[in-house]
This record gives C-alpha cells, sequence and structure tokens, in this order.
C-alpha cells in the first residue's frame, strides 16, 4: 500500500505512476509534512496554510485517484470516522459554530475537501484575532485566505496545537 510518505519519495514509485506525482505535488504545496495533523488509513488531514478561518483544514485522499467516484469503499467507509473525529477536534479547540466542508478539485485535481469552520464573532490564537468575514453567508474562499497571514511562528503553533487535539479527540 502507498503511504503518503512513500508518495512524497522521489523514487521510481511516483515518478512512474503520474497520480501519485500530482498527489506528492499537491501534499508538498500545502506544506505536508510539516502541516500534517493527523493520518488515517486512506484520508491525510492538513493545517491549510492559508488560515481562511481559524482551524481551516484539508482533507486529502491517500491515492492515486482523480475522481471522487474511483476512491475505494473502505476510503468512503473511513469519512464516517474521520469526519465526527474533524468536528469534535475542532469544536473542542475552537467552539466553531458552523463547519463547511468544500470540494472543488480544480487546482489540485486529487480527491479533497476544505474544511472550513465558521463562527459568529472573532477568535483568538495565539494573541492573533481571527474573524470570518463572511458569516452567516457563504465564504468567498480567496479572499478570505488573504485576510489571515501568520507568522510561522503563529503557524507552527497552530498546526502543533490542532495536532495535539486529534490526540486527544481521537
Amino acid at each position: 500500500m502507498l503511504t503518503a510518505a512513500r508518495v512524497l519519495r522521489e523514487d521510481l514509485v511516483w515518478v512512474r505512476i503520474p497520480a501519485l506525482r500530482m498527489l506528492a505535488e499537491t501534499l508538498k504545496k500545502f506544506g505536508y509534512p510539516e502541516t500534517l495533523a493527523h493520518e488515517y488509513r486512506q484520508w491525510l488531514v492538513l493545517v491549510h496554510p492559508k488560515q481562511a478561518t481559524l482551524g481551516s483544514l484539508l482533507l486529502i485522499r491517500k491515492g492515486n485517484e482523480t475522481r471522487f467516484s474511483e476512491i475505494p469503499v473502505a476510503a468512503f467507509e473511513e469519512l464516517a470516522v474521520v469526519i465526527p473525529q474533524i468536528e469534535r477536534t475542532l469544536q473542542a479547540l475552537f467552539q466553531y459554530d458552523k463547519i463547511n466542508y468544500f470540494m472543488l478539485m480544480m487546482v489540485n485535481p486529487e480527491p479533497h475537501f476544505h474544511v472550513v469552520p465558521r463562527y459568529a464573532t472573532d477568535r483568538q490564537f495565539a494573541q492573533v484575532s481571527f474573524r470570518d468575514i463572511y458569516w452567516p453567508k457563504a465564504p468567498d474562499l480567496l479572499k478570505m485566505n488573504e485576510q489571515h497571514q501568520l507568522s510561522n511562528e503563529v503557524f507552527g503553533a497552530l498546526v502543533e496545537h490542532i495536532r495535539n487535539g486529534f490526540m486527544v479527540n481521537a
């Protein structure tokens, strides 16, 4: 079985398989392995490098599919474990009011979700204020991503905070 760590190796495994090469490129784009919050058998949860709202995540399928309809039944079944754990973890850490899941797959073709917690009021983390500027309407992810530019120190603390939250809420 190809794990994410094996996918990222620059060897014949992923160089010869274009879909795995794309996955490796997508993971690198989103800061893997530094941004890894939790790993499942079929899925990776990364802390999104651009925080549209506090606690924004990426849920990325570990595999070579480029269509959601191609993922195996086991990956769908595992979502029944993954989604509740994401929601428990983010609720415990940040007390979101709603949560949105976006599957866009336009730039990065692998099945993945942008997980965006939504907040009616501002949230604070590491002395940084986070405002959900589109609450209660549909978000504009591009503009939201530009809103919260975090220092490396604050982003690193956020990744560690979320990673620890996943351990507690497993």
